[in-house]
């Protein structure tokens, strides 16, 4: 009887171990992203001066709280793009010891990828920012009207474009952790293509101007990246079953 109640009460000490463990972790990436955040507001001069060099326009100031806003939106996503190779190490530490070596090695190769996927759509979304939103947004004048940017309608307008892209850059990777843990199989994203497709169109719809040559151009590339998410599902699917019929073998 005495051993039945110790069990309850270990067990109960090692959820509160690892919620502990996962607090301090999270409270070192919150750490380093002020630390980023800091440096975000120390170049954010810089970065802004980025922005507007591939425009031809003069922004307007209407109000103060514009040029907080856009000061600290700028150093909050650099921090938070800067911060995500941590948080993502110190969520792998977190899980480390529930994984075996292949495991470990597989799931800790995804960190830079994902890195790479964030700034890869950011910076698509600039491009497609400025190269066909903008001009789109700007010809619908011809001229009838004196063109006036507020600062952070401007700001807005990229921000709106650029972070989905950069999250929907991250849907590969995503996808290929989930089918290594069986959640998702290549034949359910095959299956369900169709709504995947017609989900994006209508993403696309949100982030550009309400024309549907550019609704649909906008968005191809989620759909090509919904279709390079098939495509590394069926690797990774692949590569499971390999082994799994291996250690069967074996048995």
């Amino acid at each position: 009887m005495e051993q039945d109640k110790s069990m309850p009460n270990e067990k109960e000490m090692g959820y509160v171990d690892h919620f502990a463990e996962l607090r301090n972790r999270l409270l070192w990436t919150a750490l380093i992203f002020v630390i980023f955040f800091a440096g975000g507001l120390y170049f954010v001069e810089d970065i802004r001066d980025f922005f507007l060099d591939d425009i031809d326009i003069t922004l307007n100031l209407i109000s103060p709280e514009e040029i907080i806003w856009i000061i600290f939106m700028i150093a909050f996503v650099v921090a938070f793009a800067a911060t995500l190779p941590f948080l993502c190490i110190q969520l792998w530490l977190f899980v480390k010891p529930g994984l075996t070596k292949r495991e470990q090695r597989v799931s800790l190769g995804y960190i830079p990828i994902v890195f790479v996927l964030f700034i890869s759509g950011l910076a698509f979304g600039y491009y497609i920012f400025i190269q066909l939103i903008l001009p789109f947004v700007l010809s619908l004048n011809d001229g009838m009207f004196d063109t006036m940017f507020t600062v952070e309608n401007y700001f807005r307008f990229i921000f709106r474009v650029t972070l989905p892209f950069a999250i929907f850059f991250e849907v590969p990777v995503i996808t290929m952790f989930l089918t290594s843990l069986g959640i998702v199989t290549p034949q359910f994203l095959s299956k369900t293509r169709k709504y995947g497709y017609f989900i994006l169109i209508i993403i696309g719809t949100m982030i550009s101007p309400p024309d549907f040559i550019l609704q649909i151009v906008v968005a191809i590339p989620l759909i090509v990246l919904y279709e390079i998410s098939i495509v590394l599902s069926r690797i990774v699917y692949r590569k499971k079953a390999e082994k799994h019929r291996e250690f069967m073998e074996n048995q």
